[in-house]
């Protein structure tokens, strides 16, 4: 029997919550509706008084998840290295940013922090010990171009195993394993003004597994596109399709999924990123820990159709619950 939990980033609905459609409180609730249990909270959009958060709001946070029989699984922190106009971010002012988040991580009961791709490894090895001592796991997102081969992602995981600690690793978001090209880009584009011929080529190239930047300059030199489709070619740099099998060898380094689409067909199946092939990896490797909703389609469609990503987000769980069940 697989233990693939399944839970929801609140990012999933940025739309309906800046337009005012819903509150926090209706986004909870819509999970636990879907049995998404897992809640991903993004503090410094859900959280009006971060970073100077009361006792009373964490209060308020754990009783409204426990109503509703969910869970806090996931802290996604951000760091503001260009506070500053006349500088960056000193190193001691980046880790002790960092320890900040992880001390309010662990106020609210959540033990894994969503750590950003460009915070350095040694960075983040003078943060192991606070995350040791309040014991939440920092997972390095590897979000598209990177993979999880990546240089500077297998920077992280040495980093991890010098170390010896099981508080520092990776967070794979799964736009990595993107296999097709999203029809909502595809449609986007064209809207924009992109030949259906040209957009035609650009999936076909995807299709293919062409390197981007091949594609690119066919598109923009050889075919002299315009500029939305010179737009659609260069999204192929955050387009990559690795291979899910990996997945296994590296598992024992990360805990939480962020489980990004753009799009879900009305049978609950995704046209784009390959979850048939990524969940019977998880479950082969017995991983335990919450593939989390994050759809980022509204930004794809909001020009032409009102968003719904409650729908979006429902059918992403009907499929997660028929593969996560074909595992049993």
């Amino acid at each position: 029997m697989s233990k693939i939990k399944r839970g929801v980033s609140l990012y999933s609905f940025q739309e309906e919550l800046f337009l005012g459609q819903m509150n926090v409180e209706d986004c909870i609730a819509f999970a636990a509706s879907i049995g998404a249990t897992g809640i991903e909270l993004l503090p410094e959009q859900n959280m009006p008084s971060f970073p100077n958060v009361t006792d009373a709001e964490v209060a308020w946070w754990q009783e409204t998840v426990a109503k509703h029989g969910c869970e806090l699984t996931c802290y996604d922190m951000f760091l503001d290295t260009k506070r500053r106009k006349d500088r960056l971010m000193s190193d001691d002012e980046q880790v002790e940013s960092i320890r900040r988040d992880l001390e309010l991580c662990n106020r609210l009961g959540i033990r894994n922090m969503r750590i950003l791709v460009f915070v350095r490894p040694d960075i983040l090895a003078h943060c192991v010990p606070y995350a040791e001592e309040l014991d939440v796991h920092m997972g390095v997102e590897v979000h598209a171009p990177w993979h999880l081969e990546h240089a500077w992602i297998l920077r992280t995981i040495d980093t991890a195993d010098q170390l010896g600690t099981r508080h520092l690793g990776i967070l794979p978001d799964m736009g990595i394993f993107m296999k097709h090209y999203p029809p909502a880009f595809r449609a986007r584009f064209e809207r924009k003004g992109a030949r259906p011929e040209v957009t035609q080529f650009i999936v076909d190239q995807h299709e293919q597994k062409i390197m981007s930047e091949y594609t690119i300059y066919e598109v923009a030199v050889k075919m002299q596109g315009n500029k939305a489709e010179v737009a659609m070619a260069e999204t192929l740099r955050h387009a990559p399709y690795a291979n899910p099998k990996r997945l296994k060898e590296y598992a024992p380094y990360f805990r939480h999924i962020q489980a990004k689409f753009y799009e879900m067909n009305a049978d609950a199946t995704d046209p784009s990123i390959a979850y048939d092939e990524v969940i019977p990896v998880l479950a082969a490797a017995g991983w335990e820990g919450t593939l989390s909703s994050e759809y980022e389609g509204n930004r794809w469609i909001q020009d032409v159709m009102p968003v719904d990503s409650r729908e979006q987000v429902r059918r992403q769980h009907a499929m997660f619950e028929r593969l996560i069940g074909e595992q049993a």
